[in-house]
């Protein structure tokens, strides 16, 4: 899926925390609002992540294909698959 370490960080960010928001992006990977929001727009164009919001304050980003906040191991095989092609799970769950 060619993601990069940071991209990895904020899916799994999202996978705890329900969402995240460019400036939490920004926060957790020490780089600028450019930055932040071109791994955002990758992470949607690859369709891991879905914008909710139009721009501006307000606006977040959630697993796609999950309903907005929500949150914990729903859907957790298909996000592991989807982001390092794992096939075997082991203890992972979902």
């Amino acid at each position: 899926m060619g993601l990069n370490e940071r991209q990895i960080r904020a899916v799994m960010y999202v996978k705890e925390r329900g969402k995240i928001t460019n400036k939490e992006y920004q926060e957790i990977c020490g780089v600028k609002k450019r930055q932040s929001t071109d791994d955002l727009k990758e992470l949607e164009d690859k369709e891991i992540l879905e914008r909710v919001g139009t721009t501006g304050k307000g606006t977040y980003y959630i697993l796609k294909g999950h309903q907005r906040g929500e949150r914990g191991n729903k859907g957790a095989k298909r996000l592991v698959r989807m982001v390092f092609g794992w096939h075997l799970l082991g203890d992972f769950g979902g």
